[in-house]
């Protein structure tokens, strides 16, 4: 790593009752913060702070700040779109699965992050990258969890994630978005709970064409005491890359470009 910096919050932690009682204080909380001009960054800071989540940092390279972004990241806690908006300490829209925007508590949560809530399956493509796009072209950073929905429900290792989903890659080599740059980073845990939240099948009153929500058991809420985030190199996505990707070679670039920060990101979590 080129460049790092060690950032403990300081704060003092706070029990967790109830999920919907958190967000609501935590929201109440972020309100009365001087950070308020960004309401997720503040919320963000917020959320840490009581939980007494301690946060270092390491970069391999500058982030740019000039352009738009595209960020790419292992996925496995609730903490993970406050931890990445706090370390580019920058408002990130991260697109978020659908029944995160029909849970209460959970929705309000998600639209205080500034969050983009995918719509059902049958719209669920087109529409992400719409707003994935028209975002990027207000000048925005975007956030995307490759992995899906999965990694919530299953929770991984610390040091292990699941197969990143291509979208991404299509969105980043079809927008017509100039200079646009895709950022990897990693999220890894030292110090962590996990706990039960609500049964599954709970789910499927808010989403019930997600087929996870049919089997039985629990779903996991992770919380972070001590986590590590480290930014990888920035991956520009050229004119060049683009006009191969109109070509008869779409498939394969979007296969190689997922490929390349899944890698990035592996490498990422292993450093």
């Amino acid at each position: 790593m080129t460049e790092a910096y060690d950032e403990e919050i300081p704060g003092q932690a706070v029990e967790v009752r109830g999920f919907h009682d958190f967000a609501i204080a935590a929201l109440q909380v972020s309100m009365r913060s001087p950070m308020f001009f960004d309401s997720s960054l503040a919320l963000s800071h917020t959320l840490l702070t009581m939980l007494g989540v301690e946060v270092s940092v390491q970069f391999e390279a500058p982030v740019p700040r000039q352009v738009p972004l595209l960020v790419v990241s292992n996925h496995r806690s609730f903490l993970d779109a406050p931890l990445l908006i706090t370390t580019l300490n920058h408002s990130v829209r991260f697109a978020c699965h659908h029944y995160m925007s029909q849970v209460p508590g959970l929705r309000e949560f998600v639209t205080a992050l500034g969050c983009f809530p995918l719509d059902s399956p049958d719209q669920r493509h087109h529409t992400f990258f719409d707003r994935a796009t028209r975002l990027l072209q207000s000048q925005e950073i975007v956030g995307i969890f490759p992995e899906g929905t999965q990694s919530m429900i299953d929770v991984p290792n610390p040091d292990e994630f699941r197969s990143f989903h291509r979208g991404f890659a299509h969105l980043a080599l079809r927008a017509p978005i100039e200079n646009l740059t895709i950022l990897p980073m990693a999220i890894v845990s030292s110090d962590e709970s996990q706990g039960p939240v609500a049964p599954l099948q709970l789910f499927q009153w808010f989403d019930p064409s997600e087929p996870l929500f049919k089997q039985s058991g629990w779903h996991p809420a992770v919380v972070y005491h001590r986590v590590e985030v480290r930014v990888g190199t920035p991956i520009p996505v050229t004119e060049a890359l683009r006009e191969q990707y109109r070509g008869k070679q779409g498939r394969r670039l979007a296969h190689d470009l997922t490929q390349t920060c899944s890698d990035s990101v592996a490498q990422l979590l292993h450093a």
